[in-house]
């Protein structure tokens, strides 16, 4: 994480969610691309793929403490990662299991 945009740190909290059960969809995909852009999408996700889930965590806390964003801020974030699990009409025990530990990390 060099100095993240809003928008890249979107995509990166988006595309870390996306990967809570380790299934890709299309839907998925098309979602951030809608919310991020394209090339946004394409940047972080190449990111992404390079962190461990340590690393990933930890670049999304520094970018949130970084950008100073508020509680409000922060649920419309989760508002966000919800419409990607909604993708498939369902959230999953991995997707709660994330979205737990990411509130716990942000002290949400």
């Amino acid at each position: 994480m060099k100095n993240w945009t809003s928008n890249e740190l979107k995509a990166y909290v988006l595309i870390y969610a996306m990967n809570a059960d380790a299934i890709e969809t299309p839907e998925e995909i098309q979602l951030i691309k809608n919310k991020t852009g394209t090339e946004t999408y394409e940047k972080m996700y190449k990111e992404f793929k390079a962190d461990d889930d340590y690393n990933s965590l930890e670049k999304i806390k520094k970018a949130i403490e970084k950008e100073g964003y508020c509680m409000n801020q922060i649920k419309c974030l989760f508002n966000e990662i919800k419409d990607v699990f909604d993708t498939n009409g369902h959230i999953g025990v991995l997707e709660r299991n994330l979205t737990l530990g990411l509130k716990r990390t942000l002290s949400y």
